[in-house]
């Protein structure tokens, strides 16, 4: 070909395909930027309304890449390439991801699920696969959690649904479990009396339930008194150590002796005869 049949070529390419795919590449960004602005909105309104934080952002997520990829495969067909054929194409490619994936695939089961049934929401302190923390997100295939000393776990979906899930903030109120040992030379009467007084004058625990203070075991060198009170679970470890530490003080002031272990050994004299 001579180069004005190339240019001639060119030109009549630029004047027909050219052309469309210049409109369709403009409508294609132009209904981008529309997907993303009513997607935008919609969660501002969802977040606006309190809807749940990761109902929220999945419904974000899934209707911002759905609606681009309709609109992007509606593209190619109008810029004349065979949707069918791709689609083919994606098909036997997905069955084939599918065999070789299909751990993956039982992790996108599983964060459906998650989202689904809501055992538990973003900013919940959980414990599941042996690890707890708090979520800090929600992913399709993923649950992000930040342990308590500021680690981030990456448990996957299908092995966390599939297992158990402990939700420490589900319920608004939990109760902690303490337990305090005197000796069997103390009153024990009084050393209940004292347990209870601090837990009157904590202003964290609850009056209602009211605390369960009673003698649970006699124990080799002790007397064992469980205690038992309920809290706002923001509060749990601040009651926990709190009472710790104002027990002991206590029992000191109150003269209220707190055993140690202890082996009592006999030895006895033999004498040869």
């Amino acid at each position: 070909m001579t180069l004005d049949e190339v240019w001639q070529v060119a030109k009549n390419w630029i004047l027909t395909d050219g052309v469309k795919l210049l409109v369709g590449v403009i409508i294609l960004l132009i209904v981008f930027k529309i997907i993303n602005s009513f997607s935008g909105s919609l969660r501002k309104r969802m977040e606006k309304n309190n809807v749940d934080a990761t109902l929220t952002k999945v419904v974000h997520s899934v209707l911002r890449v759905g609606l681009k990829i309709v609109i992007f495969v509606l593209f190619l067909g109008y810029i004349g390439v065979d949707t069918a054929g791709i689609g083919g194409v994606i098909a036997s490619i997905g069955v084939a991801i599918g065999l070789a994936l299909q751990g993956s695939l039982s992790n996108l089961a599983g964060g459906i699920l998650i989202i689904l049934l809501r055992p538990f929401k973003l900013g919940d302190y959980i414990e599941g696969q042996g690890e707890g923390g708090t979520v800090e997100n929600i992913s399709i295939f993923y649950t992000y959690l930040v342990t308590p000393d500021n680690k981030t776990v990456m448990i996957p979906n299908g092995s966390l649904l599939n297992g158990n899930i402990t939700n420490y903030s589900k319920k608004s109120i939990r109760r902690v479990d303490l337990e305090y040992s005197v000796s069997y030379n103390e009153d024990f009467e009084k050393a209940k009396a004292v347990i209870k007084d601090i837990c009157l004058k904590n202003q964290m625990i609850l009056k209602s339930p009211e605390p369960f203070i009673r003698v649970k075991t006699h124990g080799d060198s002790s007397i064992d008194i469980v205690t038992r009170v309920w809290v706002n679970s923001g509060d749990y470890w601040s009651v926990y150590f709190q009472m710790q530490e104002d027990v002991i003080k206590r029992f000191e002031e109150e003269n209220i002796e707190v055993p140690y272990p202890q082996l009592d050994v006999h030895v006895d004299n033999i004498v040869n005869k």
